[in-house]
């Protein structure tokens, strides 16, 4: 299983981070919706602030580039001075269905909160983070034997996966 971050690991451990160097390559062909471009920017912005990511084989901190050919995601991670470490491929088979309840959930959640009662919306909400947890964490099951990643930062990579995926 994934060795989790001590608290030092994600609150300063720069050998453990990926700093100031995150490139997400979005198909400039697809358009994407606000709510989409928003998520994006924030799981940027928070990836950036604290995360864990750690290879197995060389110290950080590290420069993360991904990009899809819309079955893959390509995981291309290198040093400060972006000279590369290793690189990876992950199907995204295995993730279709989460992907696919999430973006069904985010729609009913976007249309919910301009039309519907608190309550409504805070159960939308769970589903919601119940299906974004699940890809989470199949997300760390899948990229355990190159990288140490937390639930946070796995969350947030998901986040950025299923926008470089949309179809809107």
């Amino acid at each position: 299983m994934n060795e989790l971050p001590s608290d030092d690991g994600a609150n300063g451990d720069k050998n453990k981070n990926i700093i100031a160097q995150l490139h997400v390559e979005l198909d400039p062909n697809k358009r994407i919706t606000a709510e989409q471009q928003h998520e994006h920017s924030v799981a940027i912005y928070d990836i950036l602030d604290e995360n864990y990511f750690s290879l197995q084989e060389h110290e950080g901190p590290y420069c993360l580039h991904l990009r899809t050919d819309s079955r893959h995601i390509h995981f291309d991670v290198r040093n400060e001075s972006e000279q590369p470490l290793t690189g990876f491929v992950m199907a995204l088979g295995p993730f279709r269905r989460i992907i696919r309840d999430y973006f069904e959930v985010c729609e009913t959640y976007y249309d919910a909160i301009r039309t519907k009662s608190p309550s409504q919306i805070q159960t939308i909400d769970m589903g919601r983070r119940a299906l974004h947890n699940e890809g989470a964490e199949l997300l760390i099951g899948r990229l355990q034997k190159y990288i140490n990643t937390d639930q946070a930062t796995s969350r947030r990579m998901f986040t950025l996966i299923c926008v470089m995926i949309a179809r809107k």
